[in-house]
């Protein structure tokens, strides 16, 4: 009986040991689930990676418009996955690096321009820094060739923080100016959550040819 006894004690301690040991690798899955992925050729960086080669436009761009350059860096990162997916054109008509629907760019008052902002405007006057300024777009020359260019990275950044800068994301505002550039909640926390990774410890990383295939 007691040889009996001591085979059930020593299961129940060998099944202890297999369920602790199950339990201990299934929170080691879940917590490695939970670091920021590594980059993945061509479209994926990690949570604190930003493109070496944009950080200088950023930057300029936050000066002249006196936002955060981090705040650019992770609304280019959310809106187009800093420029490396296919096409720059989302289904709903958003344009460009920086996604602007073409009347926020080219302003709401150009005729025409009604719902959600989709209108086939002529890239002649989209890009044009005389009618942005009549209709009061938001569209800027971030690189000084007398164009306003959703498809060029600087100007598209400049543009952002234009935008960010109207609403109020150098004055308090930032979270309201985010929302205001895409209304969904999940938006403004995401783009908070990489923004906050940029400020803490960002690491810069090089593009591949094929990243750079939408940079001009």
């Amino acid at each position: 009986m007691k040889k009996k006894k001591r085979n059930i004690y020593s299961l129940f301690i060998t099944i202890s040991v297999v369920l602790s040991a199950v339990i201990i690798l299934f929170f080691i899955a879940l917590g490695n689930q939970q670091e920021p992925q590594l980059r993945e050729y061509g479209s994926s960086f990690a949570v604190n990676e930003i493109p070496e080669e944009f950080i200088p436009v950023y930057q300029d761009a936050a000066e002249e418009y006196n936002v955060s350059w981090e705040l650019l860096a992770a609304i280019h990162r959310v809106e187009t996955v800093f420029s490396t997916m296919n096409e720059l054109e989302s289904p709903v008509g958003a344009l460009g690096h920086m996604q602007f629907m073409p009347c926020t760019f080219v302003g709401w008052n150009y005729p025409g321009c009604e719902g959600n902002g989709s209108l086939d405007i002529p890239e002649s006057e989209l890009t044009s820094v005389e009618v942005i300024e009549e209709y009061g777009g938001y569209g800027t020359d971030g690189n000084g060739n007398g164009r306003a260019d959703p498809y060029n990275l600087e100007d598209a950044v400049y543009s952002t923080a234009n935008y960010l800068a109207s609403n109020g994301a150098g004055s308090g505002r930032e979270e309201a100016a985010i929302f205001n550039y895409n209304q969904a909640d999940w938006y403004v926390d995401e783009v908070l959550e990489y923004r906050r990774a940029y400020s803490e410890e960002y690491v810069a990383v090089e593009l591949s040819d094929e990243e750079k295939k939408h940079i001009n």
